[in-house]
């Protein structure tokens, strides 16, 4: 069952990988994460700050990301949906 499990995570992940990537237009991961961090927040009228406080986050970070010079961890990126209140995928396709 683990095997099935295992599976079908990697196949959601492989196409998620695919539509990130074919929506990216040059940018990478980290630069069209960031960048829709920093327009979803903005869009929210919500600062920098109070982002990292609803995230639970470093205020700096907040700003690392959206300027993709962190490599943020799953979990991060978990906090960060739930605080704008925006699914995950929002945050990595454009």
């Amino acid at each position: 069952m683990p095997i099935i499990v295992c599976s079908i995570i990697v196949c959601k992940i492989v196409i998620l990988h695919t539509k990130i990537f074919h929506s990216m237009n040059g940018k990478n991961v980290l630069e069209v994460f960031g960048c829709n961090v920093q327009n979803i927040r903005k869009e929210q009228n919500i600062s920098q700050e109070k982002l990292a406080e609803l995230a639970d986050l470093h205020r700096t970070y907040i700003g690392m990301i959206e300027r993709a010079e962190k490599n943020i961890t799953l979990r991060n990126i978990e906090k960060i949906a739930k605080a704008l209140k925006v699914e995950i995928k929002d945050l990595l396709v454009k």
